[in-house]
């Protein structure tokens, strides 16, 4: 076989493959359809989605007065970097 002949053969089974899966994807969601339809009857027998539970959110953790001082010489260091460059 050409090179040609290989391209073309490569081309058809490409496309074969490419249309089998676009079938069986419309198949897929006529089925689902279908079933969607089927079990509308039926929707009070399942049950609701459950809720998430909440977590509690941690009650603040008292500021210890150490980095207090840390975090203001950081913040006059950076106001102090960007007014001097």
């Amino acid at each position: 076989m050409s090179n040609v002949g290989l391209l073309l053969a490569g081309v058809k089974l490409m496309v074969l493959g490419m249309g089998m899966v676009f079938v069986f994807l419309v198949l897929m969601i006529l089925c689902m359809l279908f079933m969607q339809r089927v079990l509308k009857p039926f929707e009070h027998l399942f049950a609701p989605p459950a809720q998430p539970a909440r977590k509690p959110r941690p009650a603040a953790a008292p500021a210890d007065a150490g980095q207090i001082g840390i975090v203001a010489a950081a913040v006059a260091a950076v106001a102090d970097h960007r007014r001097n460059g």
